[in-house]
């Protein structure tokens, strides 16, 4: 009897063999791949991460263990990636990890969702934490909506516009100065210096398209671009600083009431609420006051108003708090505050931004008819004298 043919090797056990571990190529299909090579993020999407942790902060409220909760949630879910990635959590759980390192470990969540659950998990008050987490994400989603409704139209129309002047300046002008030239006549000064603008657009018109699109680019997908365009405008744009400075606050201090009032102590309360503004200028501003706080004996409202660059109002409330054993109290009126503040901010700064958009709009529009027809309305004279009629 003649031995069977050997089987061909294919991509999966050679896969498999490279990795010494098995390979599920029907899990790995299904996986996201990045567009042009370039991964945008490997975190959820934020509108998976405010469902799932609305569900988890029900459950937990219900009495049900994080286990169980997960369990339940990523039980027949429609994703494979959530039904993965609720499973990876309860297995590290299982095994004895801490709630917030199980899901640091997934690679998933960012510094500050993070943080949040660490800070739940440490005052026994897990399921205001995921509640906590959902509302921040949703007020970041309707900020980020609103931005795009505000800035995405006229967005388009600006790019669109920029285009049709670009193609006026190098294509319709010099065609209208030609003709001038052409029967012998001199442009009047508000033409030549629209024909001047057409010169030097005909010059820089590439270079500054590529510049334009490189910026743009590096703006959106390159982080340490992003916020050093952040800091700058920060520094300029009082409304924009105010904007930044509040949502960082906010979550801060919501952070650290929510631990402070579970029975955390204050320096350790600050050290890890400070995480979850990690990746900011504010976290190493807070951890050191922490530790002047712990080191020297200082007052925690006279470490937040000298080594900090939190609002006034905070250091005098925490200092309203200590003095007056009522610190929980004064965070979380502060909290309070903050989000009635960030609501108000948002709505201002959104106009704003569509005012300043629809300007430019305006400006375009104005540049590309008024270069474009200007020119011809004024030669209309010139043509029937230089005809003789």
């Amino acid at each position: 009897m003649n031995p069977p043919p050997p089987r061909r090797s294919s991509a999966r056990d050679l896969l498999e063999a490279a990795l010494d571990k098995p390979v599920d190529i029907a899990v790995k299909a299904k996986e996201k791949r990045p567009f042009l090579g370039i991964s945008l993020s490997k975190n959820l999407p934020g509108k998976e991460i405010i469902k799932l942790c609305r569900s988890l902060a029900s459950m937990l409220r219900a009495n049900i263990n994080t286990s169980d909760a997960l369990s339940y949630y990523g039980a027949n879910h429609p994703s494979l990636l959530i039904t993965k990635l609720t499973a990876e959590i309860r297995e590290s759980l299982g095994n004895g990890m801490p709630v917030d390192a199980a899901f640091k470990k997934t690679g998933r969540f960012d510094e500050k969702i993070i943080s949040l659950v660490r800070a739940g998990a440490d005052s026994g008050q897990l399921a205001r934490a995921f509640q906590s987490i959902a509302d921040r994400l949703k007020k970041e989603s309707e900020f980020r909506s609103r931005m795009r409704k505000a800035t995405l139209l006229p967005g388009i129309i600006i790019f669109a516009l920029l285009l049709l002047f670009v193609f006026s300046q190098i294509r319709v002008i010099p065609q209208i100065e030609d003709i001038i030239l052409d029967i012998g006549q001199e442009p009047d000064p508000i033409s030549a210096i629209l024909f001047e603008i057409s010169h030097a657009t005909r010059k820089v018109w590439i270079p500054v398209i590529l510049l334009l699109c490189g910026s743009v680019f590096s703006f959106l997908f390159i982080e340490r671009v992003r916020s050093a365009v952040v800091f700058f405008l920060m520094a300029r744009w009082r409304l924009l600083r105010k904007l930044v400075m509040g949502m960082r606050q906010l979550l801060f201090i919501g952070s650290l009431e929510m631990l402070y009032s579970n029975g955390i102590n204050l320096a350790k309360s600050v050290e890890i609420a400070s995480g979850s503004l990690k990746g900011t200028p504010m976290y190493e501003e807070l951890r050191n006051a922490g530790r002047r706080y712990i080191e020297t004996g200082l007052p925690f409202s006279e470490a937040l108003r000298k080594f900090t660059s939190c609002d006034p109002q905070v250091a005098h409330l925490v200092s309203i708090g200590e003095r007056s054993s009522s610190l929980d109290e004064q965070l979380r009126l502060l909290t309070t505050m903050y989000e009635e503040e960030v609501d108000q901010v948002i709505g201002d700064f959104t106009q704003i931004v569509n005012f300043i958009v629809l300007v430019m709009a305006g400006l375009l529009i104005t540049l590309v008819f008024g270069g474009s027809f200007l020119p011809i309305f004024l030669m209309g004279p010139k043509m029937m004298s230089g005809q003789g009629i």
